[in-house]
């Protein structure tokens, strides 16, 4: 197996929220099927940590978090934060949810005035297009990015033999009450709100395709009863144990799933 496939760095954000019935949602994407990583597979919104990220006059306008904490975090020597920048604008382009406050107030960005909903949906596509920066928007619209409350949970890095490699950090937030995630209708193609323990039973069932590393957060979310309970654990990690994965393969060589770290097999 291949080795020398370069690993992309990317981030992950759960977006959850409490429910009046009982427990509470998470949001899930489902991936295109022309996609080239996870075709047709349900996620979180994520995707690749891009150079924009990691701009330095970013930093200022990332609330309660510096690149210091967030590279001890992630355990890289710099750049650390612009994993969490990442996240928030993965979030913005595929779910259309901004994680962010208005710095004069400390009020959470709210989607519930047209002219607003407007102005930020041409945002949106003008962050996917390039033509507009993260950065940009902040200054613009006199926002702080929420990097505060968007907390570290995971770390998974595909295994060596895929095409496609990545070093992923998860993260988990609470979603904004008042913006309405919705997908791209381009790198995705359907998202709901469902429970986590629901979400593992559709995949159990075949209805939701997933890859490991999702089942593997949604088992850390389906453990807690509230959002609170999550951020309250999340926030109690500290940094997590690495996951790398290895392809498992028949006798003539033939890829025919994985194996985790903690699986019998794994070693051999």
């Amino acid at each position: 197996m291949s080795s020398d496939v370069p690993i992309r760095p990317a981030s992950t954000v759960m977006l959850i929220r409490d429910r009046i019935t009982a427990d509470f949602e998470v949001f899930m994407l489902q991936r295109t099927l022309s996609a080239s990583f996870a075709k047709g597979m349900y996620v979180f919104p994520g995707g690749r940590v891009d150079v924009g990220d990691s701009a330095s006059d970013l930093e200022a306008l990332c609330d309660g978090l510096g690149d210091e904490q967030a590279s001890d975090l992630l355990q890289v020597p710099v750049g650390g934060l612009a994993f969490w920048v990442a996240a928030i604008r993965e979030c913005f382009e595929e779910a259309g949810v901004l994680l962010a406050r208005h710095a004069s107030s400390q009020e959470i960005l709210r989607f519930d005035d047209p002219d607003v909903v407007a102005r930020f949906a041409k945002a949106r596509q003008q962050i996917y297009d390039g033509t507009l920066t993260l950065t940009q928007l902040c200054l613009r619209e006199n926002l702080h990015l929420v990097t505060d409350s968007i907390h570290y949970v995971s770390h998974w890095i595909t295994p060596i033999g895929e095409s496609r490699r990545f070093d992923t950090r998860f993260f988990v937030a609470r979603a904004p009450q008042a913006q309405e995630p919705l997908h791209d209708d381009g790198e995705t193609i359907a998202s709901l709100w469902i429970s986590p323990g629901e979400a593992l039973l559709r995949r159990e069932r075949g209805e939701l395709a997933m890859i490991p590393p999702t089942i593997k957060n949604l088992e850390f979310l389906a453990a807690r009863q509230s959002t609170t309970d999550v951020l309250t654990a999340a926030s109690q990690i500290g940094v997590p144990t690495t996951i790398l994965p290895r392809l498992r393969t028949d006798g003539d060589g033939k890829v025919i799933g994985i194996i985790l770290p903690d699986q019998p097999g794994y070693e051999d």
